[in-house]
């Protein structure tokens, strides 16, 4: 049902247009990240997840593997490989990392021995590849490298197996060369997956008949924080709603027809460091930060919900499972928003249709844990090779928490999203990638909103991607702090960058 904007009193001229909320066709396909309660155990070992992923893309990267070395190419398991014999070999990727944190390294802290200096990225000249398949694991040398990257050009035409691209533990692989009397694995060139195939797109009716819809996408709204400044957020619900800015300004209010919120609503400041506190959130009768943040969080999504439909993703900062999947939001931290039907808590990673146009995307732990284990400094670059690779979360469950599933791997990317996303970034970047078959899609890194006071909107229509600065005037605030953008409103826009 449309819904009337909340806009304040208008003058004449704009009262003789009076302007409610567009609507878009809205499919949740997250069930694959939901959790069923009988199965959720943690009794398993992780390598059946591995050999889940394994399987699913080996049919998929031997065809890629003839397609580009040719249909007689010698595809074998390692148990089979002959020494001096070229071959084809599939396998998952592992970075071998001293510098990765480890769990034994910790408890030799605690009892007094040396520790390991602190690190922001875990890379080193130390590291080396291992390629695991279902029977056993070999060191790779060769063209294939931890240290090497590529800048400034699309990953897409770099995958051919040529080297020059810095590789990223836990991808599906296919390398071709020689064993050596070593034991190790002369890589002379390599591939991943290429990008999965697409459905074509039933988009709504309006859409086809050339109707802006529009879909905001916002991340890290950091509530709860000492140090945020509370009025970006008033002025983001009060864009959507419609009571800011004039007559055009509520005209693209009102063809947003959706709000994905992309994880780390709360403030890392919420969660309890300490190893004697418990978790804040679940206190009683403790005056704790994060009890006055989730009121806070309900009054908002009440203000948007009762405007717009809100999805609300959980983050690593949020009071959520810490182990990807995280399950959506439990109903009774939303008292007063949980009673809109417009509201909705999903899954992280999230995949719905909108308007019949494909969004998937996480709340930015793969691409910036990937960022910490790799030597790769375009995040973007980070995000398409998740793509490319068709796998959410290549380095779960080395680097990244994951659910120890069985018999499937859920964050394979089966089917091209039209839209592919990760949020709480530390900037705005997009770009269209497109496969050999005619695949597109749009990637976009959606900016943290509590250190930019920004949000991104997509067009449904046209899949073209807009930055929204959000900026406070200082001298109608009486002080210096300001946020980049336009003068007063929200209508001033950053081009899409096209990578």
């Amino acid at each position: 049902m449309a819904e009337t904007l909340h806009a304040p009193s208008q003058s004449s001229h704009e009262q003789s247009a009076k302007l409610e909320r567009k609507s878009c066709s809205y499919d949740n396909l997250s069930k694959r990240f939901e959790f069923e309660s009988h199965s959720r155990r943690f009794t398993q070992q992780y390598s059946q997840i591995y050999a889940a992923r394994l399987m699913e893309a080996r049919p998929v990267l031997e065809r890629t593997a003839r397609k580009k070395w040719g249909a007689d190419i010698l595809i074998t398991k390692l148990t089979d490989v002959k020494s001096g014999v070229r071959c084809c070999v599939l396998g998952t990727l592992f970075k071998v990392m001293p510098l990765k944190p480890s769990i034994l390294k910790e408890i030799s802290e605690e009892h007094g021995l040396n520790p390991l200096p602190p690190h922001g990225r875990f890379t080193s000249e130390d590291d080396s590849l291992i390629l695991e398949d279902e029977s056993q694991r070999i060191v790779l040398t060769g063209v294939i490298s931890t240290s090497t990257s590529v800048t400034g050009v699309s990953l897409c035409s770099c995958f051919d197996g040529c080297g020059g691209i810095a590789v990223i533990a836990g991808t599906v692989i296919a390398v071709v060369g020689l064993e050596l009397g070593s034991g190790k694995f002369e890589v002379e060139k390599y591939t991943y997956c290429e990008v999965p195939s697409q459905e074509i797109s039933t988009l709504d009716l309006s859409l086809q008949q050339g109707e802006d819809r529009y879909v905001l996408m916002v991340s890290g709204l950091g509530i709860g924080s000492s140090k945020r400044d509370p009025l970006p957020l008033d002025l983001l619900v009060d864009t959507v709603t419609g009571q800011l800015g004039g007559l055009a300004d509520h005209q693209l209010s009102s063809k947003i027809v959706r709000v994905i919120i992309a994880g780390n609503v709360l403030s890392e400041e919420t969660k309890a460091h300490k190893k004697d506190e418990g978790t804040k959130f679940l206190t009683r009768k403790v005056d704790a930060i994060s009890v006055d943040a989730v009121k806070e969080l309900d009054e908002l999504l009440t203000r948007l919900a009762s405007s717009i439909p809100v999805d609300v993703m959980p983050g690593p900062s949020d009071p959520s499972n810490y182990t990807l999947p995280q399950q959506p939001f439990n109903k009774c931290m939303f008292p007063e928003a949980g009673r809109y039907l417009t509201m909705t808590s999903v899954t992280n990673p999230y995949n719905a249709k909108i308007g019949g146009v494909r969004f998937l995307g996480t709340s930015g732990q793969a691409v910036n844990d990937i960022y910490q284990f790799s030597d790769r400094d375009d995040r973007m670059d980070i995000l398409e090779h998740t793509l490319v690779c068709n796998h959410l979360a290549p380095t779960a469950p080395d680097t990244l928490g994951c659910f120890p599933y069985v018999s499937k791997d859920p964050f394979v990317i089966r089917e091209c999203p039209d839209v592919f996303f990760s949020g709480n970034q530390p900037r705005f970047q997009s770009r269209v990638v497109s496969g050999d078959k005619g695949q597109q899609s749009l990637l976009v890194l959606v900016p943290d909103f509590s250190q930019t006071a920004s949000f991104v909107l997509v067009n449904l229509r046209t899949l073209e991607c807009q930055l929204q600065l959000l900026r406070i005037r200082s001298d109608l605030m009486g002080r210096d702090e300001k946020f980049e953008g336009g003068e007063e409103g929200w209508d001033k826009t950053e081009p899409m960058d096209e990578g």
